[in-house]
């Protein structure tokens, strides 16, 4: 495996492919085993797989929340390898952004309510950092799990209208056995936050409305940003407070896993 900290080595490794299929995973780090399904799978669809690690900072609106995120960077690289992983990328915020972030892609209609509603600049974020690695990777298959199913279907959707040619792959949500969504944010759960984490699927599944699932989760005495049926999927996002501070998840459920059976409210597009 190789692990690649420098563009002008990238640009070398990535030109020795010829024409190898290529399998991407971009990552934040603190991987998980979500992270590593993905891994596997692209492992499993093409000749070579390639793995960043990039802590984003452009996406978060909150400082602290980007100061909490975990950074594991040993442990990754080891889950890396036992995955087969060909290659990581490691890069730096100068060489993702040297215009230092003057040039954003940004999307008007569906990253502005649910995750961006109340995040501003998250969904530009993601986006302008997705089409650099994009753009630097030229993989000819992305993966993504579908927990962030919101950003999923952004970069899915930026990858058509800007005739990108990647096949933009959604991945199902790797859980916990009571049915928390795996995510990096998971490590910074004290035990009882890490108890009224572990309704939040059920609830999503079985709440008859989103007003009865909203109501259910206060009663658990977490703060509820959003719980809403859109497209087919209930969303939702929540705020928990553990002993190493707010920790925000967020999950959604397709129509037939939860009793809703009218869903209400606006297709993304």
């Amino acid at each position: 495996m190789k692990v690649i900290d420098n563009l002008p080595a990238w640009h070398d490794w990535r030109s020795g492919l010829q024409d190898q299929t290529l399998g991407f995973v971009p990552t934040m780090g603190a991987l998980h085993a979500g992270h590593q399904s993905l891994l596997q799978r692209s492992v499993a669809e093409n000749q070579s797989t390639v793995l960043s690690i990039y802590l984003n900072a452009t996406q978060f609106n909150d400082p602290k929340d980007l100061a909490a995120y975990p950074e594991t960077l040993e442990a990754d690289l080891q889950m890396a390898k036992e995955s087969r992983v060909s290659a990581v990328l490691l890069p730096t915020y100068g060489q993702i952004y040297p215009d230092d972030y003057c040039f954003q892609v940004d999307e008007t209609k569906f990253s502005k309510g649910l995750c961006g509603a109340d995040r501003p600049g998250h969904f530009t974020g993601v986006l302008t950092v997705v089409m650099k690695l994009l753009n630097l990777v030229q993989p000819q298959r992305a993966y993504f799990g579908l927990k962030d199913y919101q950003q999923y279907q952004l970069i899915k959707d930026m990858a058509v209208a800007f005739f990108m040619p990647v096949d933009i792959v959604g991945c199902e949500t790797v859980r916990e056995a009571d049915g928390l969504a795996m995510s990096s944010r998971n490590q910074l759960l004290d035990a009882c936050a890490r108890s009224k984490a572990g309704r939040f699927n059920a609830i999503l599944r079985s709440a008859h409305s989103d007003s009865e699932a909203v109501q259910q989760l206060r009663d658990l005495e977490v703060d509820v940003d959003y719980v809403q049926s859109n497209d087919g999927r209930r969303f939702g996002a929540i705020v928990v407070n553990s002993g190493n501070g707010q920790v925000r998840l967020i999950d959604n459920v397709p129509r037939h896993q939860f009793r809703n059976t009218l869903i209400c409210g606006p297709r993304h597009q």
